[in-house]
């Protein structure tokens, strides 16, 4: 395997901000923002090998006894919860639907008081024959990564043959209740872009949500290069060859897609423009890693160990204060469009999307 540093969580120390933190159990920064959408990674394994993520060989994936634990995992979701007010929890990874028990886990985080709303990013792997399971345990809804809907483009964008198991896990979720079912989507030049309006109309018929993302600097091999994304407004011209788009009505808040009507509605396709159009002002999302790292942002350089507090025997108000003081650092903007931009050492499958 291609040896990959993925980076050891640091607690942030000059990166405090200046003026004192108000007493406040919120998640809050100094910029007014209050985050109560958590994105939790479980595992930085994935069973794809996507090429604008990671290496055809994969990468040195986390050691077993650097992950959370169950019990430490719904310990710190429930200090998320019952002390910092979070409302959504999203599981991401890597790939959640590799984690062990992992119905067992949403179960008991659907149990928490108030209630959590919960979701999942996937790739759809394996889906179909657990959908019904994870509705069941608690999960609300589902995101499923799909950037084609054509086989000899997915199997050369994710290097296997899978697009048919992928198609039957959106079924089975639908027919599950997990509405509404969203596909997130990157374009990518020279492979898929003219495909665009393809899979738009496989979602428009099928009844799923439809989200075009703009390609991240959150590759393993740092390969990313701006001239080659596929931008927002190449998207939207894209779906206009075949469609006609208009803003949708709905209040977007602090959600990163950027909505429209298709063809007068009542589907819509979404953009998520983290580039180009980037959104870090309204951002309400902090990231737990799934070796216990807290994240104030997709693209922070600084971490805050929460594993080693856990496993130091600090109390619950230590650790949601750990938690506060991260994201009272936060910065105004992941600053991709800054000259000093630093790609994150981490890749995507290790943070979490």
């Amino acid at each position: 395997m291609t040896a990959v540093h993925l980076g050891l969580p640091r607690v942030p120390n000059a990166q405090t901000a200046a003026q004192p933190r108000p007493d406040d159990p919120a998640l809050i920064d100094t910029f007014g923002r209050v985050a109560t959408d958590l994105r939790v990674s479980l595992t930085d394994k994935c069973n794809l090998r996507c090429t604008y993520c990671m290496p055809a060989e994969g990468l040195d994936w986390m050691p077993g006894d650097q992950l959370l634990s169950d019990d430490e995992l719904v310990h710190l979701l429930t200090i998320a919860v019952e002390r910092l007010g979070v409302t959504d929890i999203r599981l991401t990874g890597g790939e959640p639907l590799l984690r062990p028990g992992l119905e067992g886990l949403i179960a008991r985080v659907a149990a928490l008081e108030p209630r959590p709303r919960m979701s999942m990013t996937t790739n759809g792997i394996g889906l179909a024959k657990r959908a019904k399971g994870l509705a069941e345990a608690g999960l609300d809804r589902i995101n499923v990564s799909l950037d084609t809907v054509d086989a000899a483009t997915f199997r050369e964008i994710t290097r296997r043959d899978r697009l048919p198991h992928v198609l039957a896990g959106l079924a089975a979720a639908r027919e599950a209740g997990m509405n509404p079912v969203k596909i997130n989507s990157v374009l990518m030049r020279g492979t898929n872009e003219h495909q665009a309006t393809s899979l738009l109309r496989y979602c428009v018929e099928n009844g799923y949500h439809l989200r075009f993302i703009e390609q991240m600097p959150l590759d393993a091999q740092h390969g990313w290069i701006r001239g080659e994304m596929i931008t927002a407004a190449e998207i939207l011209d894209l779906l206009g060859t075949e469609f006609t788009l208009s803003p949708s009505p709905s209040v977007r808040g602090g959600a990163p897609a950027e909505r429209w009507l298709v063809d007068g509605g009542p589907a819509e396709v979404g953009v998520i423009a983290s580039v180009t159009r980037p959104f870090c002002s309204d951002c309400e999302r902090t990231r737990l890693t799934a070796d216990g790292a807290v994240r104030s942002c997709l693209f922070s350089t600084e971490e805050t160990d929460l594993r080693r507090l856990l496993r130091g025997g600090a109390g619950d108000e230590a650790v949601a204060e750990a938690w506060r003081a991260t994201m009272w650092a936060k910065l105004a903007g992941h600053e991709i469009n800054e000259a000093g931009f630093a790609q994150p050492i981490r890749p995507m499958s290790a943070i979490g999307g």
